[in-house]
């Protein structure tokens, strides 16, 4: 699969109103513009209800041991308001300072995976575990915690407790991180498109909607229309920040 940016949106109306969208979102736990990325699909579901999502899944710093690593706040009580932060109060997300701990989250991907096979629609447990790692400032590294919030969300916690302790999901979420990574996603988050386009990083929802009229799908009566001078020319991907904070 080669990734493209699509240089001009299309005026013609999709031929085949059968064939969805397939959207496929590369992200990590403990990517913070991911979680801002996860509110803009979720909008992208509510205006364009025949999307079909997928989620992959992509280790931000494979450095973090198994069982993580002390951290410094990045963010000081007092300070001015980080991009990230700011973009996630637009979203009506709260990203909570203080953090003292950095888990890995391999487990917490491996919870998304076990989700996903189980049919789960899982954009919901998506959202806790993202809200965990930075609202709560939890332990998503911890088979506790990602049995708990497993729970919340219908998934059986016995088996999604064996399923982490032996690390049956290891392998394929180790194999889907390595094919993203050969097909050329090397930030995230990355949002591809029909197995052909992608955006890339801290963009915001108007180039969701170009990305869509450029796949023939015109913006649905009742949604925001972006301006007029959006347009989807990316000739560089637009590469979010790479922090935790």
């Amino acid at each position: 699969m080669t990734i493209e940016t699509p240089t001009s949106p299309s005026t013609e109306p999709n031929d085949d109103a059968s064939k969805a969208v397939q959207l496929v979102v590369v992200s990590d736990f403990v990517c913070p513009w991911c979680f801002v990325g996860l509110t803009l699909v979720e909008r992208l579901r509510r205006d364009y209800p025949d999307i079909e999502v997928a989620w992959s899944p992509y280790l931000l710093d494979p450095s973090v041991p198994p069982e993580g690593r002390p951290t410094l706040p990045r963010q000081q009580p007092g300070d001015q308001p980080s991009a990230v932060e700011i973009r996630a109060a637009d979203a009506g997300l709260y990203f909570k300072r203080g953090r003292t701990f950095r888990p890995n989250s391999m487990l917490a991907l491996e919870t998304a995976w076990f989700a996903q096979e189980q049919g789960l629609d899982d954009a919901a447990l998506h959202r806790d575990l993202y809200s965990e790692h930075f609202e709560q400032l939890g332990n998503i590294g911890e088979v506790d915690t990602l049995v708990r919030i497993g729970a919340e969300h219908a998934l059986d916690p016995a088996v999604l407790r064996k399923a982490l302790e032996t690390r049956r999901y290891q392998s394929e979420v180790e194999q889907a991180i390595e094919e993203v990574q050969v097909i050329g996603v090397s930030a995230v988050p990355t949002f591809i498109f029909n197995g052909e386009y992608a955006i890339v990083g801290a963009e915001t929802y108007p180039a969701f909607q170009r990305m869509m009229e450029r796949l023939g799908y015109p913006i649905p009566p009742g949604a925001e229309t972006p301006p007029d001078t959006y347009r989807l020319t990316f000739s560089e991907p637009t590469t979010a920040p790479t922090s935790e904070d």
